[in-house]
């Protein structure tokens, strides 16, 4: 019997979905089940926020729920800016176990005992900058960041995977950063992420990665399954 994980994805996202499979490829008996919900921009204004609303992510994950999952995750970051709180809340709606990337995030950063951190991400000026009040608030200080500016969310993913690691060891170069974080599920960042690790010496977390790593730990599933995609995957 497989282990069925669902994952909530902004409709105008087109990285999250393959390149968790791509992850899941040479892992037997767990599978990837993905419901969209509308998302097309991504900004501080009230139309942007009024996107995640907790009634059109739960329509969605009641369609996974037809279908038995395991976990159901939602593959979105959107709380990175808005607050943690709706995340934390949505944990509750959610049919249970749940997960969200931000918050699986959060808890491999507080499993690594991470404090000082790099931040790459691929938002607007004003989005980046709450970005870095929300992690405050959960007691992460960025203290080296890089953020190419985007309107999103769509285009984030026409970032090639070389602009993403060099942007990744760029934020690496600062001292004394006991992680970084790749923070966006529309950015091809799991592979770069991987790369750099490796070359930094250090922890990178990207967010498509924890969404898959946080709702297999919800699934009972072993995230050590997942060979070759960073040192996230054999964390406990």
């Amino acid at each position: 019997m497989s282990t069925r994980i669902g994952m909530l994805v902004p409709s105008s996202n087109t990285a999250a979905e393959p390149l968790t499979m791509e992850m899941l490829r040479d892992v037997p008996r767990v599978s990837l089940h993905v419901a969209r919900f509308r998302v097309t921009r991504l900004d501080t204004s009230d139309e942007a926020l009024a996107q995640f609303q907790a009634a059109p992510l739960l329509e969605a994950a009641s369609m996974l729920a037809d279908a038995h999952m395991h976990a159901i995750c939602l593959n979105a970051t959107a709380s990175c800016y808005t607050g943690m709180a709706g995340d934390r809340e949505l944990l509750h709606l959610l049919p249970q176990p749940a997960e969200t990337a931000m918050l699986a995030l959060l808890e491999a950063l507080r499993l690594k005992g991470a404090r000082r951190i790099g931040l790459v991400s691929p938002f607007l000026h004003d989005v980046q900058a709450a970005t870095i009040r929300v992690l405050a608030e959960e007691g992460l200080e960025v203290v080296a960041e890089h953020h190419f500016n985007d309107p999103g969310n769509y285009t984030f993913a026409r970032f090639t995977e070389a602009e993403i690691e060099a942007a990744i060891l760029d934020v690496g170069r600062t001292p004394g950063l006991d992680a970084i974080a790749v923070i966006s599920t529309n950015l091809r960042g799991p592979r770069p992420a991987a790369r750099a690790e490796a070359r930094l010496g250090i922890p990178v977390f990207d967010t498509i990665a924890t969404a898959l790593w946080g709702a297999m730990r919800k699934a009972g599933a072993d995230p050590a399954q997942v060979r070759g995609w960073g040192s996230l995957f054999s964390m406990a």
